[in-house]
């Protein structure tokens, strides 16, 4: 038995996915040995018997919903932590990496807690933690979480043990969905319009929060289903946490837009309370701001610190963040706040709770970013190639033994490949590597190469026996690649995946290698589509859609065609002239035709109704909500040049074409 634990106190964008929980646990197989060993290692490498942390993540407890269960307003879950009850176990189970355990059980402390007189938060009841103030006349919340659901909820666990105070305010720190999709469960949108309650937002959040996900939505949301582990059921061979939080709540998102942008570096007075402001756009989100309160003498950083390694790369997709100015700024954080605060608070994680844990806490976060950064770029300087600098780079002893530097979900080595990635993109300099072989090609004739499929399977199954995981499952990704049918080849890819999965440190990596596994055994995870969600799809700007519209564009149905289309926005006032020439899709603001094959008008609730799936074009052509000058079938020849692409796409092994 391993050494006992201390025990945790139980009780993308425009869609919304629900995944119905599947029966990995049924289907997955125990560690091998191995595994077990690489495990029990990790607890003579790390500080175990520091369990500070589980004290400054229980202190301020004022209660909590029983089993931490909330149900959404469709008849759903939302979220739910009695699944995660597994965790209270007194040992390690061989399948998970202790130090992803020791954060999944902080992250299974949940409810409300008081970090000051008049100042509150709602942690581990969604992925992000939701911070409410008491002002003079009511309630300033900050970051509403994902959903309504949880959000409402969050906000009633708050009322059962303090006055009914209206929300008065709301404060979005960023532009990730997680810390503005709730809003609707805690204010409604005819408060704000009616000036009751005011929302404030960093400068571009509008852009940012809606721009994230229009373009790559699609493949950003399946990737997503790998990072977070969406529909893996919780339990020592399942999900255990994200790293960042304990799961993704479930349901749709709400959004209404900030009545307030702040100021760089601003401070406001919002109901009686004062709040110092400082910006960090491009670092952790483009558009993010930290914020710290004189009268309780707490420093809220938002995301910009966290208990862990934060992503620089984020494996579902993103664009690659400035380590070196994330770093930069934790520092003027540092310099400006770091002898004024007596707690620090963010939103994730649990507090920090006096002035030399928070300057320490701030000086590790600098230098780990800043860290990862200077090696790769000096090891990148000296030739090295980002598989190589992914597994040579080291944290220093000063950051490998800070539970706060620990990769649950960021990691070292994809952080490092992410910074080589925003330096020198993805070409290595080798003209070997400048036009290769198409990855199904190349896995063919890579296995042919190793003897054949046969012979690359009785190679592979002894290496797997000698523990070799990471061989094998790359092997077994040509294999497959080379021949998706092979049944034993997905069964030894999924069990060599499955091992890395329990050895992973990163939650992140422990969902990617698990969802991995099953869809080898199983087939794609197939999510529900609750649908495009109207708050996201209302803000879009129309400029975007046609954005949206153009990566849609299929060559082969746009070859050889010229179309010009004019499109106006009749209630908005807005006109675009849209050109479908080399089959490519262009748009212009601001500009109309007198040539154009078609002009079309509509008001934009028609086409946020043909975006939400409640109509189509034709439908609304139909009714007559959308009028078309000139050539119908033109407009209607474009519309059938538009792929859908697919929601579920293979990952694991060769995408069809």
């Amino acid at each position: 038995m391993l050494p006992r634990f201390k025990k945790a106190m139980l009780a993308v964008l425009g869609a919304s996915l629900l995944f119905a929980t599947i029966a990995q646990a049924e289907t997955s197989k125990p560690a091998t040995a191995v595994t077990a060993q690489v495990n029990r290692a990790v607890l003579t490498e790390l500080p175990f018997a520091d369990t500070g942390s589980f004290e400054d993540a229980r202190r301020g407890f004022v209660g909590a919903l029983p089993n931490g269960r909330v149900m959404g307003e469709e008849g759903h879950v939302a979220w739910d932590m009695e699944p995660y009850a597994f965790l209270d176990a007194d040992f390690v189970p061989d399948s998970v990496n202790p130090s992803l355990w020791r954060m999944a059980q902080l992250n299974a402390i949940h409810g409300l807690f008081e970090v000051v007189e008049g100042m509150y938060q709602v942690r581990n009841m969604d992925l992000s933690n939701m911070t409410i103030i008491e002002g003079d006349s009511g309630l300033i919340v900050i970051d509403p979480l994902l959903t309504p659901a949880t959000a409402r909820a969050a906000l009633e666990l708050y009322y059962q043990h303090r006055s009914r105070k209206p929300v008065v305010a709301v404060l979005y720190t960023h532009n990730h969905a997680d810390h503005f999709g709730g809003v609707k469960g805690v204010v409604n949108e005819e408060d704000v319009r009616a000036g009751k309650v005011r929302v404030y937002a960093p400068e571009g959040f509008m852009e940012h929060a809606i721009a994230e996900n229009v373009i790559a939505g699609n493949a950003m949301t399946r990737r997503a289903t790998y990072q977070f582990g969406a529909g893996l059921a919780p339990g020592v061979r399942g999900h255990v946490d994200t790293g960042l939080g304990k799961a993704l709540g479930s349901g749709g998102l709400s959004l209404i837009a900030p009545t307030d942008t702040v100021p760089d570096n601003a401070t406001l007075t919002i109901d009686g309370i004062e709040i110092e402001f400082q910006m960090a756009h491009g670092t952790e989100a483009e558009s993010e701001m930290m914020m710290y309160f004189p009268q309780f003498r707490v420093l809220n950083t938002a995301e910009i610190t966290s208990q862990q390694l934060h992503n620089i790369y984020t494996i579902r997709g993103a664009a690659i963040r400035d380590a070196s100015a994330w770093s930069r700024f934790i520092d003027k954080v540092l310099v400006r706040f770091g002898d004024r605060a007596d707690i620090l608070v963010a939103q994730h994680h649990w507090p920090i709770w006096n002035p030399e844990d928070i300057r320490h806490f701030l000086e590790v976060q600098r230098d780990l970013y800043k860290h990862i950064h200077d090696q790769t770029v000096r090891m990148m300087n000296r030739g090295m190639l980002p598989g190589d600098i992914a597994e040579n780079l080291q944290l220093p002893e000063g950051l490998n033994q800070e539970w706060s530097a620990r990769g649950y979900y960021g990691t070292v080595s994809h952080n490092a490949r992410g910074v080589y990635q925003r330096y020198m993109g993805w070409y290595d300099a080798n003209p070997a590597n400048l036009n290769p072989l198409p990855p199904r090609e190349e896995s063919r004739r890579t296995i042919d190469y190793m003897g054949g499929e046969a012979e690359v399977l009785r190679k592979a199954r002894k290496d797997f026996a000698n523990g070799d995981y990471r061989w094998v499952a790359s092997v077994m990704r040509d294999l497959v690649y080379a021949n998706p049918e092979n049944r034993e080849a997905r069964e030894l890819g999924a069990d060599a995946l499955e091992q890395l999965g329990y050895q992973a440190e990163a939650g992140t990596w422990r969902s990617a290698y698990l969802v991995g596994a099953h869809e080898l055994r199983h087939g794609v995870i197939t999510p529900k589509h609750v649908g495009l969600q109207p708050d996201l799809m209302q803000a879009l700007e129309t400029s975007m859609f046609f954005d949206a519209m153009a990566v849609k564009v299929d060559p082969e149905k746009a070859a050889g065609k010229h179309l010009v289309i004019n499109w106006s926005i009749t209630d908005q006032g807005e006109d675009f002239r849209l050109n479908l020439q080399n089959a490519t899709l262009t748009h212009r603001s601001g500009e109309l035709d007198e040539g154009a094959h078609a002009s079309v008008s509509m008001p934009r609730a028609v086409l946020d109704n043909i975006l939400l799936q409640r109509t189509s074009f034709p439908e609304a052509v139909q009714a007559g909500e959308i009028q078309v000058e000139g050539s119908v079938d033109a407009f209607f020849s474009l519309l059938q040049m538009l792929e859908q692409p697919q929601a579920n796409f293979a990952i694991i092994e060769p995408v069809e074409k």
